[in-house]
């Protein structure tokens, strides 16, 4: 009955009919005619109720509410729009500077927002036309803001993160951390294809005109901010290569060797960064950058915290810290130590930054749990709202009511799947699964391939919350058994799944882009010039690479497994030979014979 009961499930879901549903209905209908044909016990249907409340007191499902809270009021409150026309500044003057600004910003609303629908259409109604106004293809600049968008099912805090973990029955914390690195390194990768690009195609992604810098300082000379950009790359290069990215890579480089290629990447890739961006390092900003490496150093080296997404937030927090600080003084005393442009960044950035830190921080570093975390950053939210003066009631109404119909949408799900679960587990539904996954040839290589060529197809059809309550209950028990690490197996499986919101023609980030695109001509408003629309064609076909630079992303994942399981160093590690010796301390007569057996004489 089970491989009917499943492909009955796909069958209702080509049909259109709701998901929730579909999962209830294939569940109570095949209950029924299990206990008709006597391979059901009715029994089954007694823990119905319990799976039902246990579902609804699940205290980690709670932080999907507050994440989804923080971000809409995020969103609402214009920090998207601020973060793009600030850091589109900052990287308009080099090739593909845009694009890079759309990646940087889709990476750190993915880390604030968490929603996939308020980033791209953020994004979307901000900078696309503002790349279609200084001609970037339309491919490039489609296919950018869609995939930045995507970053938010990857990089915590997560929505579908929290489900994974839930389904995989793991800690929401550990899949925060492994997921960390991996979504930073995707966000590189979009990155990389970018410059690409731009170097071989120039006209597919032009930097901007002096006139569009607005905040640029001509009177700045350039060259010492690169000698100064390239000491500060050189200073951030020592603190990459002697922290804890090396040890991602460790096993195909001798130790000096493996800590000076991350250290020569790291410079390479900095010191592009600081060449375009040259004109924010004056030298008292370099003087902050300088003492923001040395407290990282410092910081790293007394704390013992080398483990990746801790090292990497706290030592992005010191950075930030410090100039924040350099900032203030010198708006406060208009000492003049900053261009405008750096300070413009600096109070624009802090926000999100501290934001990050508020709820990824202290998840990290064990302050407090998920659902406490997305609680602080709800608070936080709104304090930022507040600061900014958009804490309206009409704000608040929205996300209120956009929160509770999401919340409700993920559990009604999470309740018909634990229906379906229910009626497949009572006709040994997981042990037909496990065992076809299980009995594949190539061992664990074997299952990993068939399972990410599966999950890869299905979502074509299913978005990212479907396949995981469906996909995910019944692959975690055959790769347990397998001995596969769950976490790690979650955040691969997480990486490809991503792709189901780029997939043509279904993808959820090309629905959202298309909704806020140019469908008809239009005249730009700041240069009055006739601009074409961009056709679907054009989304689709600019999606296409995102969705290979996906899967490369899920190949580097398999290959480096590091990068994933560093989580593992945050746990508590026990010395066995120690506890071994304390234990014969506490009986230092231990190699005596046993004292013999008490008598209490013959029985009465």
């Amino acid at each position: 009955m089970a491989p009917i009961m499943f492909a009955a499930l796909v069958v209702f879901l080509l049909i259109g009919y709701p998901v929730a549903f579909s999962l209830a209905a294939n569940g109570l209908i095949f209950g029924l005619v299990g206990i008709w044909l006597g391979l059901f016990e009715p029994k089954f249907l007694q823990a119905l109720p319990e799976r039902v409340y246990g579902t609804m007191n699940n205290e980690v499902l709670l932080a999907v509410p507050f994440f989804t809270f923080m971000g809409l009021i995020l969103e609402r409150s214009g920090m998207a729009e601020d973060l793009l026309d600030t850091i589109g500044q900052v990287f308009g003057s080099i090739r593909g500077g845009l694009a890079y600004a759309v990646i940087f910003v889709g990476a750190l609303l993915a880390a604030t927002t968490g929603v996939v629908a308020a980033s791209v259409i953020s994004m979307g109604l901000i900078s696309l036309p503002i790349m279609l106004r200084y001609g970037y293809d339309r491919r490039v600049a489609s296919g950018v803001i869609a995939a930045s968008g995507t970053l938010a099912q990857i990089i915590p805090p997560s929505l579908v993160l929290i489900v994974m973990a839930d389904q995989l029955n793991r800690s929401v914390g550990d899949m925060y951390e492994g997921a960390f690195v991996p979504g930073l390194l995707l966000a590189g990768l979009y990155a990389l294809y970018i410059f690409v690009v731009s170097s071989i195609f120039p006209s597919a992604a032009p930097g901007l005109p002096l006139a569009a810098q607005t905040l640029r300082d001509p009177k700045q000379k350039m060259m010492p901010a690169r000698i100064l950009g390239a000491i500060a790359a050189a200073g951030f290069a020592w603190l990459v290569a002697a922290g804890s990215l090396p040890h991602l890579t460790q096993g195909l480089l001798p130790g000096a060797a493996n800590q000076a290629a991350w250290g020569i990447v790291a410079f390479a890739l900095l010191y592009f960064v600081m060449s375009g961006t040259a004109r924010l390092l004056t030298p008292s900003l370099f003087i902050a950058l300088t003492l923001a490496i040395a407290l990282s150093i410092v910081l790293m080296t007394e704390s013992g915290v080398k483990f990746g997404a801790d090292y990497v937030v706290l030592t992005m927090s010191a950075t930030v810290g410090i100039a924040f600080v350099v900032a203030v003084i010198n708006r406060v005393f208009r000492l003049g130590l900053m261009s405008r442009l750096a300070e413009q960044v600096v109070f624009v950035m802090v926000p999100p930054l501290a934001l990050i830190f508020l709820v990824l921080g202290t998840i990290f570093i064990g302050v407090a749990t998920p659902t406490e975390g997305g609680a602080m950053g709800s608070v936080g939210a709104l304090i930022l709202a507040f600061a900014r003066g958009r804490l309206k009631f009409d704000l608040m109404r929205q996300a209120t009511y956009s929160t509770a119909k999401l919340s409700a949408f993920v559990l009604f799900i999470l309740l018909g799947a634990r229906v379906f679960s229910l009626t497949f587990y009572g006709v040994d539904g997981h042990k037909w699964v496990e065992e076809l996954l299980v009995s594949l040839p190539g061992g664990q290589a074997g299952f990993l391939i068939a399972v990410n060529a599966l999950v890869f197809l299905l979502a074509f059809f299913l978005d990212y919350f479907e396949l995981a309550f469906i996909i995910i209950p019944l692959l975690g028990p055959a790769a347990d058994k397998l001995g596969i690490d769950l976490i790690w197996f979650g955040v691969m499986l997480a990486v490809n799944m991503q792709t189901s919101f780029m997939h043509p023609p279904f993808g959820f980030a090309l629905f959202f882009l298309r909704s806020v695109a140019a469908k008809v001509p239009y005249i730009d408003r700041v240069t009055g010039k006739l601009m074409q629309p961009v056709t679907t064609a054009q989304i689709y076909w600019g999606a296409v690479p995102f969705v290979c630079i996906q899967l490369v992303m899920v190949a580097l994942v398999i290959l480096f497994p590091g990068m994933v399981t560093h989580y593992k160093s945050a746990g508590v590690q026990l010395d066995q030979t120690q506890i071994q010796q304390q234990f014969d301390s506490l009986s230092p007569g231990g190699d005596l014979a046993p004292p013999p057996p008490l008598d209490f004489g013959p029985a009465k």
